[in-house]
């Protein structure tokens, strides 16, 4: 994963200075701008039910070390480590809370209940995208599901324009891949009108499966 000075999203640098000084409403402004980044690095590592959750606890999180940022034009890397990081963390505290759960007598043990039914194709889609290479899924999910450009996932997240592309590229040639091997299994049903809109199909499910 290359990373360069990418240009820098116009204010960032005064956000976080004003942000710094104790102004929650430039600290707003930054989360508004970023936002969507890490609900896309989120969602490509962590269940889909729980991102929403992680998104405000990276902000908190974020807040109090804005005195730890070196380079204030880089806001966006420096965020997205903290969102990898605490993808990180989810893991480790589920899999502590699953070894004391499974020491408790099975009527002491809560299971989390779900109200809605997830979308079945929404979800197989996302799994795909989430078995792909770090690099291609999080810079997939951005494009897909959080709507960014190209130019915008690369100046958020540090990215070079041309890493961004690449990255592009490949993780559509492997989720058509892993798409097509689905639907020849018959994992996936559809006909020839829906297979030539696939790609669209495809951009929508995933969208609807993350709205609120």
């Amino acid at each position: 994963m290359t990373t360069a000075p990418a240009a820098e999203p116009a204010g960032d640098s005064s956000l976080v200075q004003a942000a710094r000084e104790g102004d929650r409403a430039a600290f707003g402004g930054l989360y508004a701008r970023y936002a969507r980044m890490v609900h896309g690095i989120l969602l490509a590592r962590v269940p889909a039910n729980d991102v929403d959750d992680l998104v405000q606890d990276v902000f908190l999180r974020a807040l109090p070390r804005l005195c730890d940022l070196r380079d204030v034009a880089r806001f966006g890397p420096w965020i997205a480590a903290i969102t990898r990081n605490r993808a990180n963390d989810y893991y480790r505290q589920t899999r502590a809370v699953a070894a004391v759960t499974e020491s408790l007598p099975e009527d002491e043990a809560e299971l989390p209940a779900s109200n809605t039914a997830p979308d079945a194709q929404a979800a197989m889609i996302l799994a795909f995208v989430r078995s792909l290479p770090d690099a291609y899924r999080e810079t997939l999910i951005l494009r897909l599901v959080e709507g960014m450009t190209g130019p915008e996932i690369a100046a958020r997240t540090g990215l070079t324009p041309g890493s961004v592309r690449v990255n592009l590229h490949r993780g559509m040639q492997q989720l058509r891949e892993k798409l097509n091997q689905a639907s020849l299994s018959g994992t996936i049903h559809h006909d020839s009108c829906s297979e030539r809109n696939s790609a669209a199909q495809d951009k929508n499910a995933l969208r609807r499966r993350n709205e609120p």
